[in-house]
C-alpha cells in the first residue's frame, strides 16, 4: 500500500523507448520516489553517472533534513536558543536564494515556517490524522516567523525572531534537479530525464540524438479514478525544461471527511484549500529546476488569485486544478499539453 501511494504521488512517466532502451535507476530520497533515465551511452557509464547523482541526492537530503539531526536542524536549534550559527558556504547560498524566492512570492511560500509545519504533524514520515492546538497556531502566527528574519554575516546566521525554523521541503528537490543536470553533464551524459516525486527535468532527448524526440511525460491527476488511472495531461518536455507540481495529494491526512495537506498558508496557519494541484513549466536556464519546485507553491497557495501570482513570479506556463476539480491553464501551457481525461474542459486564462 505504501508503494502504491508513492507511485500515485509521483508524476506519471511516459518516456517512450527509442532505438535502445534507457538505463533506469530508482531510489527513495527526499521522502519520495526518485527515478533517473539515461540514454545514449554504455550502461557502465550510465550506471556510474547515475550513482553519483543519487549519492548527491542522499547528501542533500541528510544535510538539510528538517526533523532529523542535520546541518539544518542544528541551525534551527541555534535560532531557537537565540544564538548565531556558522554554516557552510553552500547552506548560506541556499538561504539567500530561498529568501529571494520567498520575497518574490509575497512569502506565500516561506521556508521559515518550519514550526508551523511541525505543529500540523508533517515533520514525520508517518502522518497522523490530527489537528493542531488552535491556540498554538494562533500564538505562532502572532510571532510571524519568516525566512526574511534571518540575517547573514558571511556564513554566520542569526535571527531577530526565535520562532523561525527552516524547512527546505518545498525547495530542495528543485535544487537537486539542477545539481543532477550539472553532474550528468560533467560525466558526459547529454540525454537524461530526472524525476523527483513529480518534479521533472529533461536533458537532451529521449532517443539519445541531437535535436531528437522530446521526453513525453504525464502530469498526475489530483483525483485519479481507480488504481493506475490516466494522467490529467501529457506534454513533451524539451532539453533543459523542468516542470514542478504542487498537489494536495502528496502529503496529507483526512479527518471527518476533510483533507488537510502540507501546503500551509502562512496567512491563516492552515492548509490551503482552494486548489487541488498546480503544475508549472519552466524554460531552460540557470536554476530552472529550483524554480520549478519553489514557484509552484505560492501559485498553489494564492488560490483564486493564482494568475496574478504567476505573473508576479514570471511564470508563463501554468496548469491549475481548483478545489472543485475544474482545470485552467495559461495560453503558454494550454499550447503544450494534451488533456488525457475524457470530457474534461480546460479553461484558458489570459
Amino acid at each position: 500500500m505504501r508503494r502504491l501511494l508513492i507511485l500515485l504521488a509521483a508524476a506519471w512517466l511516459l518516456a517512450a523507448c527509442g532505438p535502445s532502451a534507457p538505463w533506469r535507476q530508482e531510489s527513495y530520497v527526499f521522502g519520495t520516489r526518485v527515478e533517473l533515465l539515461i540514454v545514449g551511452v554504455p550502461e557502465a557509464q550510465a550506471r556510474a553517472a547515475g550513482n553519483r547523482v543519487l549519492q548527491e541526492f542522499d547528501r542533500l537530503h541528510r544535510t538539510y533534513h528538517a526533523w532529523q539531526p542535520s546541518e539544518l536542524s542544528a541551525l534551527n536549534e541555534a535560532i531557537a536558543a537565540g544564538r548565531s550559527h556558522q554554516v557552510s558556504a553552500e547552506f548560506a547560498a541556499f538561504i539567500r536564494e530561498a529568501q529571494t524566492i520567498a520575497a518574490a512570492g509575497d512569502h506565500f511560500f516561506d521556508p521559515g515556517i518550519g514550526r508551523l509545519i511541525a505543529l500540523w504533524g508533517f515533520h514525520t514520515d508517518e502522518i497522523q490524522p490530527r489537528l493542531p492546538d488552535p491556540a498554538a497556531v494562533k500564538a505562532l502566527l502572532a510571532r510571524q516567523p519568516s525566512i526574511a528574519d534571518l540575517r547573514l554575516d558571511g556564513n554566520r546566521i542569526s535571527s531577530r525572531n526565535q520562532s523561525v525554523a527552516l524547512d527546505f521541503g518545498g525547495y530542495l528537490k528543485g535544487v537537486a534537479l539542477d545539481r543532477a543536470v550539472a553532474l550528468l553533464k560533467q560525466d558526459g551524459i547529454a540525454h537524461a530525464l530526472i524525476n523527483i516525486g513529480g518534479n521533472v527535468m529533461a536533458l537532451g532527448s529521449r532517443d539519445g540524438k541531437p535535436n531528437g524526440a522530446a521526453w513525453r511525460i504525464g502530469i498526475q491527476h489530483p483525483r485519479p479514478q481507480g488504481v493506475g488511472g490516466a494522467p490529467l495531461a501529457t506534454l513533451e518536455l524539451r532539453d533543459g525544461e523542468a516542470i514542478g507540481t504542487s498537489g494536495d495529494y502528496h502529503r496529507y491526512f483526512e479527518l471527518d471527511g476533510r483533507r488537510y495537506c502540507h501546503l500551509l498558508d502562512p496567512r491563516s496557519g492552515f492548509p490551503a484549500t482552494a486548489t487541488q494541484a498546480v503544475t508549472v513549466l519552466i524554460a531552460p536556464g540557470p536554476g530552472a529546476g529550483t524554480r520549478s519546485d519553489a514557484l509552484s507553491k505560492p501559485i498553489f497557495i494564492a488560490g483564486p488569485d493564482w494568475r496574478e501570482m504567476a505573473r508576479r513570479l514570471g511564470v508563463v506556463a501554468v496548469l491549475r486544478v481548483g478545489a472543485d476539480g475544474t482545470a485552467s491553464a495559461t495560453p503558454a501551457m494550454a499550447a503544450r499539453i494534451k488533456i488525457e481525461v475524457p470530457d474534461l474542459k480546460l479553461e484558458v486564462v489570459q
